[in-house]
């Protein structure tokens, strides 16, 4: 593997977030009845003429401005002409030689450091159909999907293993999500991905022969997919072979690539304009325009909360993945004094919590600021500020009110805590001969029993300071 390059690019497919679809006034709902969500249009009926959803137009121009392209003032829509059961109009509307936007970038974190991802272009499109495969009634087609619009991103082949992929398609999906273009759903297909990758010896320029891995709708089945493919074809020209140029298929459940059909150039989809639609003219003003709508994107927000809340690199990484989390960050960060605290429980606390896709909290922000001024303050330890998010997880309440009502306060006093490690020590008289006998690992486990004697509420740092001291004492007795 160390004598050969992996070369990927990625065409990125992301459904527009749009009430209806690209060309008709259909919903654009996932699910639903089989055949339920179409008309005319979608079916390509004689005689049915598409009209251009314009607000996908401006979540495209979104997308495009959001990851630095250059939009255009002008441009089309062509007819990309194959044949396939899940496309009833025998040809796909997109965009061939003058897409919406071009030229732009993303910026990942890799191994060696920062690194510029290109974006060769942007262009708007529909979907195709659905095809069920079912043992007893063979294929089945769902036109639902039909005219659904999409936005294909394509990444310039500056990507080199699994791990920058995957860093590159988690960017992209969170920059999406900010500026509400897509919603990104992987398990509902409105985020999906096809990897361009190719090996060639280290040191050489020529790029290889590709190969194609279609629709791969999970950060992990890319990672497989791309780790399995680049091996396929170094042990291929390993042993003195050709690598066709071909389509291919992910299987899960093998982990293996397997060939689906040989690979179509442009050429072979006899693209030409679309003549019943004219050319997107779009004014400089209503770009910038669309421009000033979006938010504080992800690589903003990072800088700043290290800057502004000195959260870590690796936890701001975390807390901006998500924009409904890095809002809610926001909320709370300005009404506590301990922002880095607040950040550390809402990444191991309050995401364990989450159960939904995204980041949702039913604990209001000035509650959770709350938690962690008990925390920082010294009023709480860490135990109890987990049960209190977990019980204000199940009903919002003020903090400092369950603090009093259930005598959950920091036990901080000396006298108190040396006297339970004394009741601890003499009913635990194995776990102290453990100690004295060379087993360091027994004073946790005496943490651990001072801890249950108090409820979880015994201040950790002064609890190891008396504990230390009483197992010297007793040492010498």
């Amino acid at each position: 593997m160390k004598k050969y390059e992996t070369i990927i690019g990625l065409e990125v497919h992301a459904e527009l977030l749009t009430e209806t679809k690209m060309f008709c006034s259909c919903p654009q709902k996932f699910g639903g009845e089989p055949n339920t969500r179409c008309c005319p249009v979608c079916l390509g009926l004689p005689g049915a003429l598409p009209v251009l959803n314009r607000r996908a137009v401006d979540l495209a121009v979104l997308a495009g401005l959001a990851t630095s392209c250059d939009v255009a003032t002008q441009c089309k829509m062509d007819r990309k002409n194959y044949f396939y059961p899940d496309l009833p109009k025998a040809y796909q509307i997109s965009q061939m030689d003058l897409p919406l936007c071009r030229n732009g970038y993303l910026t990942i974190d890799a191994k060696e450091g920062e690194k510029r991802i290109g974006i060769t272009r942007i262009h708007m499109e529909e979907d195709a159909g659905k095809l069920i495969h079912d043992p007893t009634e063979g294929t089945l087609i769902d036109f639902n999907r039909c005219g659904v619009p999409l936005i294909e991103i394509v990444s310039e082949p500056d990507l080199r293993s699994a791990e920058e992929a995957l860093a590159y398609l988690q960017k992209l999906r969170s920059v999406l999500l900010y500026v509400g273009a897509s919603d990104c759903r992987m398990n509902e297909g409105s985020f999906r991905c096809d990897v361009n990758l190719s090996v060639r010896p280290v040191g050489e320029w020529a790029l290889g022969v590709r190969t194609e891995l279609k629709n791969l709708n999970s950060f992990s089945f890319t990672a497989r997919a791309i780790e399995y493919e680049a091996a396929r074809q170094i042990n291929i020209l390993e042993a003195g072979g050709q690598v066709l140029q071909e389509t291919r298929r992910f299987d899960p459940s093998s982990g293996k690539t397997l060939p689906m059909r040989s690979k179509e150039d442009a050429a072979d989809y006899r693209y030409f304009p679309e003549p019943d639609l004219p050319y997107i003219v779009l004014s400089r003003e209503h770009i910038s325009a669309l421009g000033a709508t979006l938010p504080m994107l992800p690589d903003e927000r990072r800088k700043r909360y290290r800057e502004v809340f000195g959260v870590s690199a690796y936890d701001a990484s975390l807390l901006v993945s998500d924009r409904s989390m890095a809002d809610y960050f926001e909320a709370a960060a300005p009404l506590t004094a301990y922002p880095k605290l607040l950040a550390n429980l809402m990444i191991t606390d309050l995401m364990k919590l989450n159960r939904e896709e995204y980041f949702s909290c039913p604990i209001s922000p000035a509650h959770m600021a709350e938690v962690a001024d008990l925390l920082g303050n010294g009023a709480v330890n860490s135990s109890t500020a987990k049960k209190l998010t977990v019980w204000l997880w199940k009903k919002d309440q003020s903090p400092r009110t369950l603090v009093e009502e259930k005598q959950l306060s920091q036990i901080r006093d000396e006298s108190v805590l040396r006297s339970a490690v004394t009741e601890m020590l003499a009913e635990n008289p194995k776990l102290l001969a453990d100690y004295r006998g060379g087993k360091l690992a027994a004073a946790k486990a005496m943490t651990g029993r001072v801890m249950a004697k108090t409820e979880g509420r015994a201040d950790p740092l002064i609890l190891d300071k008396i504990l230390k001291e009483e197992l010297s004492r007793t040492a010498h007795l």
